[in-house]
């Protein structure tokens, strides 16, 4: 989240006023602004290796033998 727009996060209460330093799922931008972040990170293995929808990832494979260097590369990368 830009610093100039956690102002726009805070919230009251009896032990202060807090705002988020991270965008929290449930403002109204936060699933579109996921999505294009998933999009640019994974965007060599879009429809290839990984399909991303919402919150989910999804890594495929077309051999079982090469699922497990798919994952390595997902979760290395």
């Amino acid at each position: 989240m830009a610093p100039k727009d956690e102002e726009l996060t805070a919230f009251r209460t009896p032990k202060g006023i807090y705002c988020y330093k991270v965008m929290p799922f449930g403002l109204k931008n936060a699933g579109a602004t996921y999505q294009r972040a998933m999009q640019k990170i994974f965007d060599d293995m879009l429809h290839k290796n990984v399909e991303c929808y919402v919150d989910d990832l999804v890594v495929k494979s077309k051999m079982r033998q090469d699922h497990l260097q798919d994952l390595k590369k997902y979760l290395n990368d």
